[in-house]
């Protein structure tokens, strides 16, 4: 029957391919930040790959987590389970939909020393072996306290820090305290691409398996996001970089040849193309009034060595790679630069804060960058202001040291929109109004995974500013999903703030100094009072580890700082380890329409700053109707002190449809 129906379809022109899914293929499940994608629907960016995550994959590995401490395996995993491989183990993927692309998310141990390891992982489709990845190490595995260290093996790098782990201040303390090694290892994951070199239907099978004799002892499988990659993309009337000696082979270095290109492109009024290829730049392309345009980022990769400087830098940085930069501010930066269709592959394996290693830089007004991807750099976009009106848009950025995108110094006008953050080891997307307000700028439709360190997204200080409509999963730890913060020198918030139409899940971290859960989005005075026109509407907290909300001074400036007031409404919170609301400052809040389920602790877990007046807590919340859910009952209005330090943590269940 299925030969005849087969000549049958081939008789009208249609072709039908004999490659069966596995008999024993789980179906294709689809997430989004682990999640049901109908819990996020019209929230984060739209992005054109299935992610799947390997604990709902076939498997004869196994299943690690759920769990949330930090400096494990499970914790910075997607959703916070992955799958653990020995040799000879396999996870394997059902395609959901037609695919001739891959990326897989991992982790292999580091070598004894530091440094990493390399370890292969075999790729099959249908059964047939497509190709070997060769996995590696080398740009993970930090440990110690910031700015972090690669030597497993190393003390202490700030003996003269309290530490929570001893409770004290190691080099002040007698006897010394032992200190176990290696301290506090993070940053596990890394991911990496291939091209399968043929389509594939849903239904057929992707299997990952390490061969026997690997290297690694383990690997984890945390996902695998498949990709239906359209053809090059052609640019004829263009300076292509080919033509003035780029090398897309990779083994001349191509920084000069591409100078060529945008010097002529700049006199011809023409676009600079850079065909398919892998292209050798190892320091950074100025630009300055051009386009430049790639073959699209599977396609045309800029890829570099981090390189020592001769001396340092004015600046204090001590290295050059790869990256496109525009002018500085204090040279009156660049503009008209428009940045598409390329990938930008670093060699950053370390965090030196005063290195400017960035995949993107410097100044850049009245300009675009689209469709990028960006990996092993220090920070995937880092602008230094002041600058205005840039659109950041469709861009991958994944595997940083540290931050994923920062507008520092007095960037206005401006707008992160449709980009994809996983595995950040700092705030994926900031702005920091460092000596300069930022000012009238949004980030929105944006999604955020696992950022290692600090925050999805933070807003430092800055006037009349929006973040809005984008989805945030997973922060590890010293951060969580949104936060406005009053610190690192920032001008003081003005104007507006409307954070508005966000989701956040499993977010909330253990603050290891203050020995508190943080909130899913959390205010924090640290450096002045927070007092602006700040509206929270329409977010959503799903799967809270600790608070849903928290507002908090830090305590040696509990009585120096305040927040007057933040508006609430239009929330939904669905399950909190503890409470709705944490409040640990002076101020006030109003709440319109939040409802809330699946609370650990009670609703409101009212601080103040610790005084304890017989009058009530310095923090007053209004009731403005509609709080459902019971969270915000009459007895605790306006100001009622129901403060337990540390309440109980119960893990509520998962995020289901409200």
């Amino acid at each position: 029957m299925r030969i005849l129906l087969a000549a049958a379809l081939a008789a009208t022109g249609l072709v039908v391919l004999q490659t069966p899914a596995s008999a024993s293929a789980k179906p294709p499940v689809v997430t989004r930040a682990a999640l049901d994608p109908a819990l996020v629907a019209g929230r984060g960016a739209a992005v054109d790959f299935a992610e799947q995550e390997a604990e709902n994959a076939t498997t004869n590995g196994t299943v690690i987590g759920p769990g949330r401490d930090a400096y494990t395996l499970p914790a910075e995993a997607s959703g916070r389970k992955a799958v653990k491989l020995t040799p000879g183990q396999y996870v394997e993927f059902t395609l959901p939909k037609a695919a001739n692309a891959i990326n897989v998310r991992y982790s292999i141990p580091d070598a004894p020393g530091g440094g990493g390891i390399t370890a292969p992982l075999d790729v099959a489709v249908n059964g047939h072996k497509r190709a070997t990845m060769t996995l590696t190490s080398q740009y993970a595995w930090l440990y110690n306290q910031y700015p972090f260290s690669n030597d497993p093996n190393a003390g202490l790098l700030h003996p003269d820090w309290w530490i929570t782990e001893c409770s004290c201040v190691p080099n002040a303390t007698t006897p010394a305290p032992e200190i176990a090694k290696p301290f506090r290892p993070n940053h596990f994951y890394d991911e990496q691409r291939l091209l399968l070199g043929r389509t594939y239907r849903a239904g057929d099978t992707v299997r990952l398996t390490v061969p026997a004799g690997s290297n690694a002892e383990w690997t984890v499988v945390d996902l695998l996001d498949s990709h239906l990659v359209g053809p090059p993309r052609v640019e004829v009337v263009a300076a292509n970089v080919l033509a003035f000696g780029a090398d897309p082979t990779g083994r001349r270095d191509s920084a000069g040849a591409i100078d060529k290109a945008i010097a002529f492109a700049r006199r011809a009024h023409l676009k600079v193309y850079i065909p398919p290829g892998t292209y050798q730049v190892n320091r950074h392309i100025v630009v300055d009034d051009v386009t430049i345009t790639g073959a699209g980022s599977w396609y045309t990769i800029i890829k570099g060595r981090q390189a020592d400087l001769d001396t340092p830098a004015p600046d204090g940085s001590v290295h050059t790679g790869v990256g496109f930069y525009g002018k500085d501010a204090s040279a009156g930066g660049s503009r008209n630069v428009h940045l598409s269709g390329f990938a930008i592959e670093g060699d950053v394996r370390e965090r030196i804060d005063t290195d400017q290693v960035n995949g993107v830089g410097g100044a850049m007004s009245d300009s675009t960058v689209d469709g990028l991807y960006i990996r092993h750099t220090k920070v995937g976009m880092w602008f230094d202001g002041p600058m205005r009106n840039i659109k950041i848009t469709n861009n991958v950025i994944v595997d940083q040291i540290a931050d994923g995108l920062n507008f520092h110094t007095g960037v206005t006008g401006s707008v992160v929109s449709n980009n994809f953050f996983r595995n950040t080891g700092d705030d994926a997307l900031a702005m920091w109004s460092d000596k300069t307000a930022d000012a009238g700028n949004t980030f929105d439709h944006n999604t955020i995974q696992t950022p290692v360190l600090a925050n999805g997204i933070a807003i430092y200080g800055g006037t009349d500013n929006t973040v809005s409509n984008n989805l945030i999963a997973d922060p590890i730890r010293e951060g969580s999903a949104i936060q406005a913060g009053s610190r690192f020198g920032a001008e003081p918030f003005a104007g507006k703030l409307r954070i508005s139409g966000n989701t956040t899940v499993r977010a909330g971290t253990f603050e290891l100094n203050w020995k508190i859960g943080l909130g899913a989005i959390w205010f924090y005075a640290l450096e002045k009072d927070i007092d602006a026109d700040i509206e929270v509407s329409g977010d959503h907290y799903l799967d809270s580890t600790y608070n849903a909300i928290m507002l908090v001074s830090e305590w040696s400036v509990k009585d120096q700082y305040a927040i007057p007031k933040v508006r609430f409404t239009d929330i939904r919170v669905d399950g909190t380890g503890t409470s709705v609301v944490s409040a640990r400052v002076k101020g006030s809040a109003s709440f319109e329409n939040v409802d809330a389920r699946n609370v650990g602790a009670v609703g409101v877990n009212n601080c103040g700053s610790f005084n304890f007046p017989p009058t009530g807590s310095e923090f007053s919340l209004t009731d403005l109707g509609g709080n459902d859910g019971g969270w915000l009952a009459p007895w605790m209005l306006p100001n009622t002190i129901t403060c337990d330090d540390r309440p109980p943590v119960v893990p509520p269940p998962a995020p289901s449809p409200w």
